[in-house]
């Protein structure tokens, strides 16, 4: 029996898992926690409240309805969606619209608990929060108010995390943090063991900044210098080599700790005199200033694809609209947003930081028969990013001209002469021009541009549940699985762009699809040509060399960075990382995440059907849509009922596909 089912209403077609997303988690509720609105009153509400934002610069109610119904249709059309917090809070009480945040953590009791007290607030917000813990002096330096002696930064983060667990996110989320310490802090090997035990700072993602004074120290085989942040001296020395072997072995072993090359953000920092980027958001993918926030949104590339008589091409036109109707979106996003400090309210207007990604890249990748493992579909990334890129910096410089550049432009990468030429000179996938970066560097240089970043890819999550769409950058985790339901039986489900696919090859039997479910892949399936086998990959038919590769695509024309996973299958070695992360900091990634499957204590991510249940995601929604939380679970995907664990609230169902964060 296979079952893909959607429920139409209302002229909106989501999947049943979609519908019950919604309810559980975003459409409005009575006292009695009834829904009083519908999926489409939600759509409604969120495009009408975002459009009021014209108001703000002299729109009339015309303009507005019009806007309005621009943005309902890109959304219900699923083919852009907004972060769960603004699905969630746009044009209600509540109003804050961000998802996360960076605090900075200063070197006195002072600062770190004034920090504290703006993370219960934040937390409170339904927002998640993002620290460096490197301006912190290391443990046992002398305290001369007291003339006792610190503690170092790792206890401070115990205070941060037991503060976290004591605060529920606005009654729907829970508190999701990252803390990082630079490389040359003198308690770096501290922080690196900090969650070898997967029991202590179960609210944090931890991840070391990189240097690439550090790097070269490692390719060469040298020590390097560890800096009092006190007082910026040379305290003493560590072999590179020996930091960085304990940094994959934790990896290795867990997954934790991840790396940021911070150097690299930096050299990427649109406001410069601003300050330096410390630190990113929980997930990994928005370098921060302090006080900055996370607004966030997706285009659905699976829907950016048209037919031809040829097959399948990318349907650039609508892309394009797409691309400037989300950019103008977001703008007015941090217009009406309600931000809980009066610091993020003015860090977020001076700078107006807005971050377009992507979800459905391997959806748009199997409808136009390309793999995700080939030079083909590398270069299909670069060309639809650079696109993107594109067209959010033509729209931003037009709201620019509409209401004036962000406030901190002076002295900003785009004061500079010939800015995004000369970044990108040479560079080109095949679809914007040398001549076309020179000529929007003209009208910055006469017109400003409106938003200090307009491009950053998350890894979506519920978001991308709602829009029926594979996750981020993600290539599938699966094609087709099974599930039993209540009266026994057991239901195959098949990704519905496989299944058109083998139909019509004249390639489709439940008999293969069993077998394709009991495989996991169809990789060593026999009956199933190299041709399909090439196109229908999934994470673990990936290599490390491609998930890198891809994710490197994307990052050149993504102004923050790209939030993804490399799955390593549970054989994989030390070495097996160590490779994947030299080729990250050679091909000029800002950060990269590893898995390594089987690697959590309880099981974390399990590929074993026997474990098959009866799916009820009634209960586990409110488990999995929420933003990273670090606490160790074993839950049910609400996609297809295989166990999973939450750990860190970011996770991936290697069976189906979805992913925990948005």
């Amino acid at each position: 029996m296979v079952e893909n089912s959607s429920t139409c209403v209302e002229d909106l077609c989501l999947s049943e898992n979609a519908v019950k997303v919604l309810e559980k988690r975003y459409l409005k509720r009575d006292k009695d926690g009834n829904c009083t609105e519908k999926p489409a009153d939600m759509f409604r509400r969120v495009a009408s409240s975002i459009a009021a934002g014209d108001f703000k610069f002299g729109a009339s109610q015309s303009d507005v309805d019009k806007l309005t119904e621009r943005f309902y249709k890109a959304i219900t059309n699923r083919y852009f969606m907004p972060n769960s917090p603004t699905l969630m809070n746009a044009g209600r009480e509540l109003g804050q619209l961000a998802a996360c945040f960076v605090l900075p953590v200063e070197d006195s009791l002072e600062g770190i608990f004034e920090t504290v007290k703006n993370t219960a607030l934040i937390h409170k917000s339904g927002g998640g929060t993002g620290f460096s813990f490197s301006r912190l002096r290391p443990k046992n330096s002398v305290v001369r108010s007291t003339m006792g002696v610190s503690s170092g930064p790792v206890s401070f983060m115990e205070v941060f995390n037991a503060a976290t667990e004591a605060v529920k996110q606005g009654g729907t989320r829970r508190g999701a943090n990252m803390g990082i310490l630079r490389v040359d802090h003198p308690d770096i090997l501290d922080f690196i063991e900090c969650k070898s035990d997967n029991n202590k700072l179960n609210n944090f993602n931890i991840s070391v900044a990189v240097t690439d004074k550090f790097m070269e120290a490692y390719i060469n085989g040298t020590d390097y210098d560890l800096v009092n942040p006190q007082n910026n001296q040379v305290v003493g020395r560590l072999s590179a080599k020996k930091v960085f072997d304990m940094i994959v072995d934790g990896a290795w072993r867990n997954g934790e700790p991840g790396i940021v090359f911070i150097d690299k953000m930096n050299a990427d920092n649109p406001t410069p005199l601003i300050g330096q980027i410390e630190s990113t958001n929980p997930c990994g993918e928005v370098p921060l200033l302090a006080y900055e926030a996370c607004n966030l949104g997706s285009i659905n590339l699976g829907r950016m694809v048209k037919e031809t008589s040829d097959g399948c091409e990318v349907d650039w036109d609508l892309l394009a609209e797409t691309t400037r109707t989300a950019i103008r979106f977001l703008d007015n996003v941090i217009a009406v947003n309600n931000y809980p400090l009066p610091q993020i309210s003015e860090m977020v207007q001076n700078n107006r930081k807005i971050g377009l990604g992507v979800m459905g890249w391997a959806d748009m990748l199997m409808k136009m028969g390309i793999s995700y493992a080939s030079e083909e579909g590398t270069k299909l990334a670069g060309q639809v990013m650079e696109f993107i890129d594109y067209e959010s910096k033509c729209e931003s410089i037009e709201l620019s001209k509409e209401r004036g550049r962000f406030n901190n432009f002076k002295g900003s990468i785009y004061d500079s002469e010939n800015y995004l030429y000369n970044k990108y000179k040479g560079k080109s996938a095949g679809k914007i021009s040398d001549e076309q970066w020179k000529d929007l560097d003209e009208q910055i240089k006469q017109y400003g541009i409106r938003n200090a970043t307009t491009t950053c890819i998350a890894p979506t999550g519920t978001i991308s549940m709602i829009a029926s769409a594979s996750g981020g950058v993600e290539p599938l985790f699966g094609l087709v699985f099974s599930r039993l339901i209540m009266d026994g039986t057991e239901m195959l489900e098949v990704n519905p762009i496989f299944k058109d696919y083998m139909v019509s090859h004249g390639l489709y039997s439940e008999e293969l699809m069993q077998k394709i479910a009991k495989e996991g892949s169809i990789a060593h399936v026999d009956g199933i040509s190299d041709e399909v086998k090439h196109i229908f990959v999934t994470a673990h038919d990936v290599s490390p060399y491609w998930h890198v590769k891809m994710q490197a695509a994307f990052q050149l024309h993504t102004d923050n960075a790209v939030s993804k996973t490399v799955n390593f299958e549970e054989h994989a070695t030390r070495k097996d990382i160590e490779e994947a992360y030299i080729l990250a900091y050679k091909n000029n990634l800002k950060g990269i995440t590893v898995y390594r499957n089987n690697s959590r204590q309880f099981q974390p991510m399990n590929l074993d059907d026997k474990k098959k249940t009866e799916e009820k995601v009634e209960e586990v929604v409110e488990e999995v849509s929420e933003e990273p939380t670090g606490e160790i679970k074993t839950v049910k995907c609400p996609e297809c009922g295989n166990e999973i664990q939450m750990a860190e609230g970011c996770f991936i169902c290697l069976k189906c596909g979805y992913s925990g964060c948005s």
